[in-house]
Formats: C-alpha cells, structure tokens, sequence
C-alpha cells in the first residue's frame, strides 16, 4: 500500500469519527436541553428562577467563548480542548443532579455553561480545519448533529416516560461518556500555523460582520427562548414527555436536507447570504406567530417542523459568513465571537425576559415578542444588504477609476 493511500485511509477514519462525535455530543446536549426544565420544574424551582439561571450561564460564556477559542488557535489542538470541556460537563452535571438547593445549581450551571457553551462553535472550527483543502462541505458532517439530536431526543421521551424525570442524570451521563470517548479518535483539527496574533478588534473592525453579529442577536433571543421553554410550554398545554421528545425529533431531522442544500447551492458571496438570512427572518416571524396562536401540544409539533429553516439555516449561514469574513488563522476565535452573540448574549436576554414574560405574562407572549423581534430582523438584514451593496459597487468604480 502506498503512503498517499494510507493518507487516505486515515482521512476517512477521521472523517467517520468526526461525524460519530456529533452525533453523540449534540444529541446528548439535546436530551439536556430539551427535558432539563422539566427536571427542575419536578424538584420545584418556578420558571422565573430556571430562566435566571439559564441566564447566569450564559454570562460566563462571554468569558468562556473567546477563552476556549483562544485557546484553540493557540494550542492548534482543538481535540485536546474539546476533551476538556466535554470533561468538565460530565463532571460539573453530576453535582447538579445531585443537589436540589437552588443556590448550588445555579452555581454549577455557571460553570457548566463555561464548558458547554463554546463547545459547539469549537466543534464547527475543527470540521472546517480538517476539511480545508478537499471535496467535502461542511453540512455533510454537521448533519449528523442534528441526526443526534432528533434520534436521541426521541429515544430518551419514552425512556423517561418509563422510568422517571428524576433519573434524567443517568440518560445523560451515559451519552456523553459515548460522546467522549469518540472525541478521543478525533483529528486535531489544527488552525493554519501563523504568527498573527488573536486580535479581537481586527475582526469586530469589519462593519459588515459587527453588523451582522447584532442584527443576529435580535433573531437569537426568541430562539433561545423557545429553547429553554417549549417544554414547559407543551406541558402546560396537556403534552407529556414522548411528545416534547417528537417535538425536538421534528425540528432537527429535517435539518439534514437543509444543511445538503446548503452545501449544494449556497455560494461564498457574502451578499447572497445576507440575502437568505432575510428569507430566514422572514421564516422565523413566521414561526413565532403560529407559536403564539398554538392550541395544543400537537398544533407545536408541527410548528416545529419550521426549526429545520429557520435556525438550520441561520446556523449554517453565519457559520459560513463568519469563516469566509474572519483570517484561517483565527478561524476558532471567530466562530467564537459568533457563538457569543448566538448563544451568550442572547441567552442572557432570553432567561430573564423568558422567564419573566413565561410567569407574569404567559407562556404565548414569548412569541409574540419573538415575532417583533424577527421583524426588526428583516429590516436590519435588508439594510445591512443596502449598504454591502453600495460598498461592493464604489469599490469597483474606485477601481475603474485607478
């Protein structure tokens, strides 16, 4: 056998772990994130306190997500990082699930979100670096996240429903001792070496990609809502576990096709993009507003289906934006300032308004805020499209000029 295939051998092995470890990571994050509020709702904490404490992890992961990143671009070593944060989770959930006083989950879940929080966008870089340079695209292996997460989210309804709420941390343990030991078959997924230093203000001093970082947080805070509190929605409207789990099941399997459209279709043009997150927004009002209006249990499952278009896309959208606007070699810190405006600023504004609007308002007005969130949405892309534009166009006359 010949070196060039031996390359090739391993590429494919490594190729097949990374799709193994998303499966796994994201399908265990899953069945955290969408039965844990129901765990806590069952040893008695109110919505307004899982809110606030879903808010105070994500304050952590302002500091966590440009740390881990980087750290990452650093180390050039993003298994090893991955390893650790995915350790640190296992670890930290223990003592949430055995304790039931408030103040110390809320301090473990601080120190959860520290690891938890960039573990995807860390995730996104190592696909990226390892597939830079060959054929494949990057749904082809994001998928399989999303496959996790709708196959392990409907697993575990049943599986609850059989053996009790209250044994949440034994599902959850067991997946991510799975998702760990794939972690260790990774490749490195090393950044390219560079002498250039992490520089945080080269990459904010792009207006377009500052622009697109906060119009974003307004489309992120309703998801993130949506995420911490369909369950309790659907349980107030008479849905039990199986159903939460058919609810998370639908609104990530159809994702797969999605993400392999992407991969087919969507060009590196940073305007055609901005061009399809308006569509995106335009899905996401859509969403909210059936949302505020939903009956029952069932009507949401449905609604649900919409997931696959609104934070599919958006996601692989603004994954792509971002490593095609920031340097290779500070792609891990890129997709780190991205995470921090999906998932750490908009989850700070997500639990405490979430669970204030959940409690004191009811469960409906959450959506109708996400609705008029969307909106400003479009607006905001549709002017952000204008001026990249008009920016694209007196680049090109300065260059007629010249």
């Amino acid at each position: 056998m010949s070196e060039g295939d031996t390359d090739t051998k391993e590429a494919k092995t490594s190729f097949r772990s990374i799709k193994a470890f998303n499966f796994f990571s994201y399908g265990t994050i899953a069945v955290y994130s969408t039965f844990f509020a129901l765990y806590l709702q069952s040893i008695g904490i109110t919505p307004l306190k899982i809110g606030a404490m879903m808010a105070g992890g994500p304050i952590v992961s302002l500091i966590a997500n440009p740390l881990w990143g980087y750290l990452s671009d650093r180390t050039r070593n993003i298994r090893f990082i991955l390893i650790m944060m995915l350790v640190g989770n296992l670890a930290v959930m223990q003592l949430v699930f055995l304790s039931h006083s408030y103040t110390l989950i809320f301090g473990c879940m601080i120190a959860f979100f520290f690891f938890q929080m960039p573990l995807f966008s860390q995730s996104n870089s190592l696909i990226l670096n390892s597939i830079e340079g060959t054929r494949h695209k990057f749904g082809a292996f994001r998928l399989w996240g999303s496959l996790g997460w709708a196959v392990l989210a409907v697993i575990t309804g049943p599986i609850l429903g059989q053996i009790g709420i209250d044994r949440l941390s034994l599902v959850y343990s067991l997946m991510m001792f799975v998702a760990i030991g794939f972690a260790f078959t990774l490749p490195r997924g090393a950044s390219p070496k560079t002498t250039v230093e992490v520089n945080y203000r080269r990459m904010l001093g792009n207006r377009a990609f500052l622009a697109f970082l906060i119009i974003g947080l307004l489309i992120s805070i309703p998801n993130s809502m949506n995420t911490t509190f369909i369950g309790l929605y659907m349980a107030d409207l008479g849905g039990h576990t199986d159903l939460i789990g058919w609810s998370a099941f639908l609104s990530s399997i159809f994702e797969i096709p999605v993400f392999l459209l992407l991969d087919r279709y969507l060009t590196k043009n940073a305007r055609r993009m901005i061009s399809c997150l308006i569509l995106v927004s335009l899905l996401y009002a859509l969403r909210w507003f059936l949302m505020a209006g939903a009956g029952d249990a069932i009507q949401i499952i449905f609604i649900q289906t919409l997931h696959c278009l609104t934070f599919g896309a958006f996601y692989y959208i603004g994954t792509q934006l971002t490593a095609l606007i920031v340097p290779a070699e500070l792609r891990a810190s890129g997709q780190a300032v991205y995470a921090l405006t999906w998932g750490g600023l908009s989850g700070i504004a997500a639990g405490f308004l979430g669970g204030y609007l959940f409690e004191q308002k009811g469960p409906e007005t959450i959506y109708w805020a996400g609705t008029g969130m969307a909106l400003l949405g479009i607006a905001g892309f549709s002017l952000l499209y204008v001026y990249m534009r008009m920016t694209a166009s007196k680049e090109t006359n300065r260059e007629i000029s010249v």
